[in-house]
């Protein structure tokens, strides 16, 4: 692979609660451990970020798959739920799953899309075969 594009973050701190931030200092944001995890929650946190980072991601694979297709995505959405669990060996793991709205397209062409959205997408290339990601047309 030929990098694009190279981009650089930095976490300090205590892990997840500390600071992740860009070098350019675009993203600068508190991370803490979510209530949900008997943390004290009040920031974002790593499960957050990747889940936004991959509908924005998959999104866009999807806007230029449609493109090359001619087809309208008018109001479209991609909505990413992130979900992380223990492991059977000691570790931890995510799950995702996306889902994806086009409205001005009928059920089989958005499937289409979507299929070939994941394909494309590079979120969706580094977790094939090492996280669990369903996909559904909304």
């Amino acid at each position: 692979m030929t990098p694009l594009y190279t981009t650089t973050a930095v976490a300090t701190g205590d892990g997840r609660n500390g600071q992740v931030q860009t070098i350019d200092g675009l993203l600068v944001a508190p991370v803490r451990v979510p209530k949900e995890l008997g943390g004290e929650g009040g920031a974002t946190n790593p499960e957050q970020l990747f889940a936004a980072g991959y509908a924005a991601c998959f999104h866009s694979a999807l806007k230029l798959v449609a493109a090359e297709a001619k087809a309208d995505t008018t109001d479209s959405e991609v909505v990413a739920d992130v979900s992380l669990g223990a492991l059977g060996t000691g570790g931890f793991g995510l799950t995702a799953h996306l889902e994806v709205s086009l409205p001005a397209l009928d059920p089989e062409t958005a499937q289409q899309l979507v299929a070939r959205a994941h394909q494309v997408c590079p979120y969706s290339n580094a977790t094939r075969g090492n996280m669990e990601v369903t996909l559904s047309v909304a």
